[in-house]
């Protein structure tokens, strides 16, 4: 299977990581790529497994460095993806994926393009989106409404993603993200189709 990079988008509460569990046997080799964040830790968080906890300065130094592919503010906190475990993945032919918000996802394309294979997953409705929400009880009142603020704002972007999944049923969400991971490791590059084309017309 050749390397490809994956991005998902949706509001927390989507379901985004029980969907990778439900298919990490289906997909082949993937590297799940773990943000870097500024925030503290919730109860219960690893570094290294939820996150890559950083301090303020020490993701700011990052930022001057090139060091990110991709780097958002959210909720007054830094979020991004380190560009070095992404490359190491990409050069072992494993499929990245990707869980950032939408203004990562518009960052990563502009400066990786067509290599890109996108889906924004959601829930099937606003309500049920809440529900999820306040069923976790993992934030406060005020940080859940600005996680529903957010997702009115960030539903209206879904027409720059190539796929939409709506996560009402987790087995057919389940096929559904498996033909979108084979998708993505079908699709060639402009660099790819323009060396495919000389090949293919020199044979």
């Amino acid at each position: 299977m050749s390397s490809a990079i994956l991005i998902l988008s949706g509001p927390s509460g989507a379901g985004k990581s029980t969907i990778i569990n439900a298919v990490a046997s289906r997909i082949g080799e993937f590297y799940f790529s773990i943000s870097s964040t500024s925030r503290e830790p919730r109860e219960g968080e690893k570094n290294a497994r939820e996150y890559h906890f950083v301090s303020k300065k020490e993701f700011e130094e990052g930022i001057e460095a090139g060091e990110f592919l991709e780097y958002a503010v959210v909720h007054g906190n830094y979020y991004g993806t380190s560009l070095k475990p992404v490359k190491d993945a990409l050069n072992k032919g494993k499929l990245v994926i990707f869980d950032i918000d939408v203004q990562g996802f518009h960052l990563a394309k502009e400066r990786m393009g067509d290599l890109i294979t996108s889906a924004f997953i959601l829930p099937p409705s606003l309500s049920a989106l809440e529900k999820r929400l306040y069923s976790r009880s993992t934030d406060s009142s005020d940080a859940m409404e600005q996680r529903i603020k957010n997702a009115k704002r960030e539903i209206l972007e879904i027409g720059a993603y190539d796929f939409v999944i709506v996560n009402d049923d987790i087995e057919k969400t389940a096929d559904q993200f498996v033909s979108v991971a084979n998708a993505a490791r079908l699709k060639l590059d402009s660099k790819a189709r323009d060396i495919f084309v000389k090949e293919w017309l020199n044979s």
